[in-house]
């Protein structure tokens, strides 16, 4: 039996959750377009006959750290990864971003094996294009593989998990063989609501608003969840509630019908905007509402 901790690194984008979801055979970390969609760390557990990987979905890294959040995600990202025993570095560009050499220099020092996972191999027409960035990371690192894939479409993902499985160490399952992930119900609910916003709304917005469930209860085979949206600006929940409701009814609409098909059963979902100026840049603030980089 193999068991272990598999951390999933990259910069912000580079479709860890998307692999994920993926290697899981179901959705437990939300995914979008937008840069920085998760924010916190998920573990990912898939057992099989043979073993159990357990697998660490982290926040992108990145250099910049001009604000709390930013500051918070880097922590998460790099607390993620203390004790793992393997790495998966997903990168998603055929060249080396400030971005990857600051994972780079994380990963030399880390001291397990790494698996560098060159993704989105779906969108290069021109597949010649692959092997010099290749021949350039293989010189860069002594990875123990580089495995090019495609989360989305789910391309050489059977042998990215061979040699995962292969690179772990022989150990007991560390969680029950019928658990998935290691985070409550009242955590997907209100990730499943940021997820609708930031598909639903500009450039701006995503990054300045947070979900916090207020309330979480079940009566007469009903699920009850009251979230409150916040954001920082007075302007910002103006786009988010949308011209007569109409953008607010939406998301909750969304966010519903995933709940229902998540729970299996009813859920009534009640939303409300609320604004905390400046919470994305306030330790106190990011604390309370929940983001704890342990």
């Amino acid at each position: 039996m193999k068991a272990g901790y598999v951390g999933l690194i990259g910069r912000p984008n580079a479709g860890k959750s998307t692999l994920l979801n993926h290697l899981l055979g179901q959705k437990i970390s939300i995914t979008s377009r937008r840069p920085q969609t998760t924010r916190h760390r998920i573990h990912g557990i898939k057992t099989t006959d043979a073993g159990q990987a357990v697998y660490v979905d982290t926040p992108g890294l990145h250099a910049s750290e001009k604000r709390a959040m930013n500051r918070y995600l880097n922590r998460t990202a790099d607390n993620a990864l203390l004790g793992v025993d393997l790495i998966v570095w997903v990168v998603d560009s055929w060249s080396w971003t400030p971005d990857n050499e600051l994972i780079l220099g994380k990963v030399k020092q880390a001291s397990c094996p790494v698996i560098l996972a060159v993704n989105k191999v779906d969108q290069c027409e021109d597949k010649s294009r692959l092997l010099p960035f290749l021949e350039d990371a293989a010189a860069r690192f002594a990875f123990a593989e580089i495995v090019p894939i495609s989360a989305l479409k789910g391309t050489n993902l059977d042998a990215l998990e061979d040699k995962i499985m292969s690179l772990l160490p022989e150990g007991e399952a560390i969680y029950p063989d019928d658990q998935v992930t290691d985070r409550p119900m009242r955590f997907f609910a209100a990730e499943i609501i940021r997820e609708k916003l930031i598909r639903s709304l500009g450039q701006e917005v995503p990054h300045a608003l947070t979900v916090e469930i207020e309330q979480y209860k079940h009566e007469k085979g009903v699920i009850h969840i009251h979230a409150v949206i916040w954001v920082e600006r007075d302007g910002q929940k103006t786009i988010v509630i949308g011209h007569r409701g109409e953008v607010l009814k939406k998301v909750g609409q969304r966010a519903r019908e995933d709940l229902e098909k998540m729970l299996e059963r009813k859920v009534y979902l009640n939303l409300w905007v609320k604004v905390k100026r400046g919470w994305s840049d306030s330790e106190r603030a990011l604390q309370r509402l929940g983001y704890s980089d342990s």
